[in-house]
C-alpha cells in the first residue's frame, strides 16, 4: 500500500519591516519620553507637539504659496521628465492647502472677519496667518459671484418675491446706508432659486427697470405674479418690462405695518378686523370689509390703518382673484424673509463694509449656505400648480 510522501515544509521568509521615517522616529521618541513623565505631562506634551507641527505645516505652505504669488511664478513644462515623488508631494501639499483655504472660507461665510479668522488660527494652531492672506483667499469667490450673478435663468417664474434690507457701506469716503435688494423666483417645477443681488443707494422706477431688464436679458420671458413689500417704483418698472405681470403686495407685511403703533391690548381686536378683509371671498367683499373696519371702534381709534390699506389697495386686490391654493403661496414673503434673517446673522459683525464688493461677497456666501437646503418644491406647490395651469395655461407652459 502506497503512502503519500511527506511534502517538504516551505518556510516563508518574513518581510523585512520598513524602517521608520525620521518623523516617525521623532514622534515615537517624543511619546516615549512624555509617557515616562506621567499622564498629564504626556497629554500636554502630545498636544504641544501637534500644535507645533500644525504651525510648522501651515506656515511652510503659506510661505511657499506667498513666494510663488509674489514672484508671479507658474509651473513651466520644459519637456524634461518630472520626478513622480516630487509631483505626488506637490499634489498633496496643494490639496492640504486647498482644504485649509476651504476652512477659511467656511469661517468667513459664518460672519467671522479676516482679523477674527487670523486671531483664531493663531490661538488654535499658533500659525501666523495674516489678514491680507485671508482676504486674498476670500477674494477667490468673486469669480463665482460674477458667474452666479450673470447665469441664465428660467423662462417663466409663476411667482417671484422681492425684498430689501439696509446695510452700511463706505463709498467715496462716506459711509452710506444702501439697499441690498434680493429676488427669489419659484420655477414651474416648484423649486426656488435666488435671482440675484442688487445693491443701490436709492431705489425707484429706473432702478427696478434696470433690474427687470437684466432678468429679461438673462432669459426670463415672464413673471406671472411679483410679490413685494412696498418697494419704491416697483409697480411702474414691472408694467414697463413685464406688462402682463400682476404686482401683489405682501399681505403679512401690510398686517404687520398696520399693527406697528397699535397698543398691545387692542392688537387682537385689530387683527380680527383685518382678517375679515384679507379672507374675503372676492375684491368687492374685501372692500366692504375695509369700509366696515374703517367705521368700527378700532378703525376710528387707529385711522392710519385704513388709510394704509387704501393707499396700497391697487396691489392688494389681485390677491382676491385667486383660489386658496395660490393665495397660500403669495400670502407672505416668508421665504425671502428667512433668507434675509440668515444674511443678517452673518453680516451683524460688520458695522460698515469697506466697499460694495465686500458686501456682495459676504452676502453671496451667506446665500449659497442658506440655499443648500432648497432641493425640493414647497409642500404647497402641487395644489397651486394645478390652479396656475387653469389661470395661466399658455404662459405657464412656455418654459
Amino acid at each position: 500500500m502506497n503512502t503519500p510522501k511527506n511534502k517538504p515544509i516551505v518556510r516563508r521568509k518574513r518581510r523585512s519591516q520598513k524602517a521608520d521615517s525620521p518623523l516617525q522616529q521623532f514622534a515615537n521618541e517624543y511619546v516615549k519620553n512624555n509617557l515616562s513623565k506621567g499622564e498629564d505631562a504626556y497629554r500636554d506634551g502630545v498636544n504641544d507637539m501637534l500644535r507645533e507641527m500644525s504651525k510648522y505645516l501651515i506656515e511652510s505652505m503659506l510661505k511657499a504659496e506667498m513666494e510663488q504669488h509674489l514672484d508671479g511664478k507658474k509651473p513651466i513644462d520644459d519637456g524634461t521628465e518630472k520626478d513622480d515623488a516630487s509631483s505626488t508631494k506637490a499634489g498633496k501639499n496643494k490639496r492640504t492647502l486647498d482644504r485649509f483655504n476651504e476652512q477659511i472660507l467656511a469661517m468667513y461665510a459664518r460672519g467671522m472677519s479676516t482679523r477674527d479668522i487670523s486671531a483664531f488660527l493663531q490661538e488654535q494652531y499658533g500659525a501666523g496667518v495674516s489678514a491680507e492672506y485671508i482676504s486674498r483667499v476670500t477674494d477667490t469667490v468673486i469669480e463665482d459671484l460674477n458667474a452666479w450673478q450673470n447665469r441664465p435663468l428660467a423662462t417663466v417664474y409663476p411667482v417671484a418675491f422681492f425684498d430689501a434690507m439696509r446695510v452700511k457701506i463706505r463709498s467715496d469716503g462716506i459711509v452710506k446706508s444702501m439697499a441690498v435688494n434680493l429676488g427669489i423666483g419659484i420655477k414651474t417645477d416648484g423649486t426656488r432659486e435666488v435671482l440675484g443681488i442688487w445693491i443701490a443707494e436709492n431705489e425707484g422706477a429706473s432702478f427696478w427697470a434696470q433690474v427687470f431688464n437684466e432678468l429679461r436679458n438673462r432669459g426670463v420671458k415672464d413673471i406671472l405674479i411679483a410679490v413685494t413689500d412696498g418697494l419704491t417704483g416697483m409697480t411702474n418698472a414691472i408694467e414697463t418690462v413685464f406688462p402682463q405681470t400682476l404686482h401683489q403686495t405682501c399681505i403679512v407685511h401690510l398686517i404687520r405695518s398696520s399693527t406697528t403703533y397699535v397698543s398691545y391690548k387692542d392688537r387682537k381686536a385689530v387683527c380680527a378686523g383685518l382678517k375679515t378683509i384679507y379672507r374675503a371671498a372676492n375684491a368687492d367683499a374685501a372692500l366692504e370689509a375695509l369700509e366696515a373696519f374703517k367705521e368700527s371702534p378700532m378703525g376710528q381709534r387707529y385711522p392710519v390703518i385704513a388709510k394704509s390699506w387704501e393707499r396700497n389697495w391697487g396691489q392688494v386686490i389681485p390677491f382676491f382673484q385667486y383660489p386658496p391654493e395660490i393665495r397660500a403661496l403669495i400670502y407672505t414673503t416668508n421665504a425671502i424673509e428667512a433668507l434675509n434673517r440668515d444674511i443678517r446673522k452673518v453680516i451683524k459683525t460688520r458695522a460698515v463694509f469697506p466697499n460694495v464688493t465686500a458686501a456682495m461677497k459676504l452676502i453671496f456666501m451667506a446665500i449659497k449656505r442658506h440655499t443648500e437646503a432648497w432641493k425640493r418644491p414647497s409642500t404647497k406647490w402641487t395644489a397651486a400648480m394645478q390652479q396656475f395651469l387653469i389661470h395661466y395655461e399658455d404662459r405657464f407652459l412656455q418654459d
